[in-house]
Parts: C-alpha cells; structure tokens; sequence
C-alpha cells in the first residue's frame, strides 16, 4: 500500500502494466478484473482496531471501521461507506445473479458488493468488500 493518495490524474496515466507492478497478482485481479477472494481468507474479516480503510489500489478513504460488523458471510462487512462519494455503485449480473457492485469512486477498483441485508437498526446495508482490495490506516484519525 502506498502511503498517499494517487490523483485522478496519476490514475488516468497508469497502464495495465502499470496496475500489475503496483499490485499483488490477487489484489490485481480482484481490483481490475473483478474477482473475488475466498470467504474466510481475508486478513480484515475480523479486525477489531479503529481506522480507516483505503483502497488498496489508489489510497483513497472508503470506510471507518466503526461501520464494520460480523456479517459471517467471510468477508469485512460494513453498513456505510465513510461519505456517499467513497464508492460507486454499479448494476453487477455476472454468475447469472442480480447484484449490486462497490467500486472505489477515485480509481474505479472492484471492492465487493453492496446487499440490502445489513443491520436494520442502521443503515440495512451490508456491504461485503474483498480483503485484499482495502488497507487498515490506523493512522488516521477517525
């Protein structure tokens, strides 16, 4: 993880060679070919720190860990995204399923899903993001 956030525009000038020197081949195919890691894998499933997590592609704030919860579907669950800019939100029918994509809104890495089964006394989101394509800042304040 790189320690600042890239700009639109540094992000604009990287290639595809670019994104696999900069990435692990599984954050490398999870962030820029829309995979997915095997439940129950994750580092971040069950982190019990305060912070932020960033994308692990470009830096940019996606969550607080505040809004983390054991979902137990394996993967880091969150009921909000830090501010409604942090991710993009995309109509995902792969694997013959209907599903609701998570994007970072600054680089455009796949991050997970967003389903509406979170907890309802918040906000009834779960969204169920991939390990390998968030970071832990616990440098950050929150």
């Amino acid at each position: 993880m790189h320690d600042s956030q890239l700009t639109k525009a540094e992000i604009e000038q990287l290639t595809d060679a670019d994104w696999r020197q900069r990435l692990s081949p599984e954050e490398y195919q999870v962030l820029r070919q829309k995979g997915t890691e095997r439940p129950f894998t994750g580092i971040y499933n069950e982190v019990k720190k305060d912070g932020i997590y960033r994308c692990r592609g470009c830096g940019a704030k996606l969550f607080d860990t505040r809004h983390q919860f054991n979902a137990g579907c394996g993967w880091p669950s969150f009921d909000a995204t830090l501010d409604k800019s942090a991710v993009d939100e995309h109509v995902d029918t792969s694997h013959d399923m209907r599903r609701v994509e998570v994007t970072c809104s600054h680089c455009g890495g796949h991050l997970g899903h967003v389903f509406p089964d979170g907890p309802k006394e918040t906000t009834g989101l779960r969204y169920c993001i991939n390990s390998v394509s968030i970071a832990l800042d616990t440098e950050v304040q929150t």
